[in-house]
């Protein structure tokens, strides 16, 4: 930028306002402003590829770690002084004026690595230009010194951290105006200012500020990647550690429900469930009502859905399914047993969760379902003399909605061949493609052309049916089946 006036080429002092230079040729030839910023530019794309493949180096991110070895400051002052050094080299006479590119290695080294980098850089690149000899050469040492020394101020006052772009260009152009303003002021005749300054200081301050800009995007570029990647392996190491406590949670629930399903004389009896997610608010549970089994004559069943998804449903559902269990086992009565469950779940029923239960007693002697209906979707009885099918109404509201809700209880009788179906609404509320549900009437019909096989063949039968028509829509909620085939 300081080389205003090339000391070997005489300055034409007419009063013509065009300024030639001699060719080889002898052929005179007008240089205009846009082929300045050509020539500068192609001195540029040098220096950014260079730029682009050191920064790239384990030497560059010891510096965006902010602990840079001696040994690793050395080699940066070494290396951004030889851009420095290539930018005089690089330097083309225009108008009996040198345009470089001497102070943009300095400036980099500085705005990225610090005033003792910047300062190194600069000394390099000075004491190249003062052997060029001449008497400029003062100006020609000052510069690419001074440049550096301001870029690490600049990179201290922000904190060690390298400034934005945009301020990384408003910065070169103030302090290339200003190295420029005081090469003019000592080197240039005062007739030539004009000229200078609108053929060489501005094609010259443009370009190294494209250049600074160039450089600190690729920079930026490559901080963001750096940030990018933390984020990424923070969250890759987030999801692998939450994927790991929800598998451990799936087990543990999965544990909750039987691995085996008890059977009473008389009946035939499968259940499953299907959870969403890895964890779901759906339960069921076969109960032996005898603490000290003398006889297999009574059987609790229980299908249950607790409001809501994910981890707080599942440890709800927890909490629900050992309350009913434990309270089966101090009542007989089914109104009972879930009256007094209820009472203990709403109060501890804190944010808002509730569960909608059905509860059967099956009878091997008496051949009946004694039940309570606390909100859960109607059980389906598929009689197996007529092939009609009814539905067992709720009596009474979910449970830990209200500590004082009142339950009834009431009984249906059953015959040989008879089915009892136990859901859950991700059963009817399976939604296709064309985001249709599965629906009560759909699954009484499946009921119907599956009824002569076991229990368990039964329900594999239905879950079939409800992931045929749901196709390749995916599944919204838990799907949970117990079916009881009545012997």
């Amino acid at each position: 930028m300081q080389d205003l006036i090339h000391p070997d080429i005489p300055v034409n002092r007419s009063s013509d306002r065009r300024i030639f230079i001699m060719n080889s040729s002898d052929v005179f030839m007008e240089i205009n402003i846009l082929q300045s910023l050509i020539t500068l530019f192609q001195m540029i794309c040098v220096i950014i590829v260079f730029a682009y493949l050191f920064t790239r180096s384990r030497y560059f991110l010891e510096v965006l770690e902010h602990h840079p070895h001696l040994s690793t400051q050395l080699l940066l002052i070494v290396v951004f002084g030889a851009l420095s050094v290539y930018g005089t080299i690089s330097g083309v006479v225009l108008y009996g004026a040198v345009l470089n590119v001497r102070d943009l290695g300095p400036i980099i080294a500085g705005l990225t690595c610090g005033p003792v980098v910047g300062v190194g850089a600069g000394l390099i690149g000075g004491i190249y230009r003062m052997a060029q000899g001449g008497p400029y050469m003062y100006t020609g040492f000052v510069a690419p010194v001074l440049a550096g020394f301001l870029s690490g101020i600049v990179y201290v006052v922000n904190k060690k951290e390298l400034i934005s772009s945009k301020y990384a260009v408003i910065f070169t152009i103030l302090v290339e105006s200003l190295i420029s303003l005081i090469a003019i002021v000592v080197a240039t005749p005062a007739s030539q200012v004009v000229m200078i300054i609108t053929v060489v200081a501005i094609p010259m301050i443009a370009i190294n500020a494209v250049g600074v800009f160039i450089f600190t995007t690729i920079i930026h570029n490559l901080l963001n990647e750096r940030k990018t990647r933390r984020e990424k392996e923070k969250l890759e190491h987030e999801i692998a550690r939450k994927n790991a406590e929800l598998e451990i949670a799936a087990d543990i629930q999965r544990s909750f429900l039987p691995e085996t399903i008890p059977q009473i004389k008389g009946y035939d009896i499968a259940a499953t469930s299907l959870p969403a997610k890895e964890v779901g608010g759906d339960f069921f549970d076969v109960v032996p009502l005898e603490v000290i089994p003398l006889s297999e004559s009574r059987m609790g069943i229980l299908i249950a859905d607790v409001s809501g998804k994910g981890v707080p449903a599942a440890l709800f559902m927890a909490l629900s399914r050992v309350i009913v269990r434990v309270s089966s086992t101090w009542f007989k009565i089914p109104s009972e047993i879930i009256a007094h469950a209820n009472v203990i779940i709403s109060a501890d029923s804190k944010t808002g969760m509730f569960v909608t239960l059905f509860y059967g007693v099956l009878d091997e002697k008496e051949r009946k379902l004694t039940y309570v209906n606390a909100g859960h979707n109607p059980p389906i009885i598929f009689r197996g003399s007529s092939g009609k099918t009814e539905e067992l109404e709720a009596t009474g509201v979910a449970i830990g909605i209200m500590d004082d809700a009142e339950y009834s209880q009431a009984e249906v009788g059953l015959e040989s061949g008879d089915i009892i179906l136990l859901y859950t609404d991700g059963v009817t509320e399976a939604i296709n493609e064309k985001e249709e549900m599965f629906e009560v009437e759909r699954l009484m019909d499946t009921i119907k052309g599956v009824s002569s096989g076991p229990a368990s063949e039964i329900m594999e039968n239905i879950i079939r049916a409800v992931f045929a028509f749901s196709g390749k829509a995916p599944q919204y909620d838990d799907i949970t089946l117990m079916v009881v085939k009545v012997l």
